[in-house]
């Protein structure tokens, strides 16, 4: 499985951004997928998981609100929209596939990992 994602940029509070990651290979549809951030000095902080159905959503408490996570099964894709962005959520944000079909709401639940796309929110 390869991951490649995009989206990110640099953009002021209360702004918001979509970030896609399109995913390869035909067992897409079989995995749950997540979203996952990495701020300067900080671990790997868990954001926003959805089941291999797409039945199932869910979101880190800090986020909950104004994130919303998708997938188009047709593209391969999943998206993670972000509104109301805030200083906080800048990171380095993450899509990766968990390798089952339940949705892993911790980095350590994830399998395949994206390289990676930069986010910044400036106050």
């Amino acid at each position: 499985v390869q991951l490649q994602a995009s989206g990110g940029g640099l953009v002021q509070a209360g702004a918001s951004l979509r970030l896609s990651c399109a995913a390869s290979g035909r067992t897409f549809s079989r995995y749950s997928m997540g979203w996952l951030r990495q701020a300067p000095g900080k671990g790997q902080e868990f954001v926003a998981a959805i089941s291999s159905s797409g039945a199932g959503t869910y979101y880190a408490d800090s986020v909950k609100g104004r994130f919303t996570i998708s997938r188009d099964y047709a593209k391969n894709t999943v998206y993670l929209q972000m509104n109301s962005l805030k200083s906080e959520d800048t990171a380095v944000y993450y899509c990766a596939v968990s390798g089952t079909g339940v949705a892993a709401t911790t980095p350590g639940g994830y399998k395949y990992w994206g390289q990676g796309t930069q986010v910044t929110v400036s106050s």
